[in-house]
């Protein structure tokens, strides 16, 4: 069983902590209670598959309704290239990624894709939102 075969590989711990939350900072939004979206998208985002050690490569894009924070872009590209030598799943990234903005910004909803590039003939997008659709 697959699943047999590669149970000796986990998420390693010190690299999941690799993931540079901390540098994350945000700025003052000065209209709260407005319609304003804000979209970020990046086509650089990498990390590593920790089963084989691949890297996974993705347009990762970010929307939210801010309430009254926005991400300061730097911070946001440091966390973002934070991930590049972590193992950790294609889902799971676009899921982490969408805990630590939502506590960092408490925006009145956000939606985090990740567009990984194909790999082994399977591509896949990732679609985490918050708050959660019921």
């Amino acid at each position: 069983m697959l699943a047999d075969k590669y149970a000796a590989r986990r998420y390693d711990a010190e690299g999941l902590s690799k993931i540079d939350a901390p540098v994350l900072e945000c700025i003052p939004f000065e209209f709260p209670g407005s319609a304003s979206d804000v979209t970020y998208e990046t086509n650089e985002f990498t990390s590593v598959c920790p089963w084989t050690g691949l890297p996974d490569f993705a347009r990762l894009t970010i929307t939210y309704r801010p309430s009254d924070r926005l991400v300061e872009l730097k911070s946001l590209k440091y966390y973002l290239t934070s991930y590049r030598n972590v193992g950790i799943l294609q889902e799971h990234a676009v899921n982490r990624v969408l805990t630590d903005l939502v506590a960092l910004l408490a925006p009145d909803y956000m939606v985090v894709e990740g567009f990984y590039n194909e790999r082994g003939g399977i591509s896949t997008h990732v679609r985490a939102q918050f708050p959660a659709e019921r």
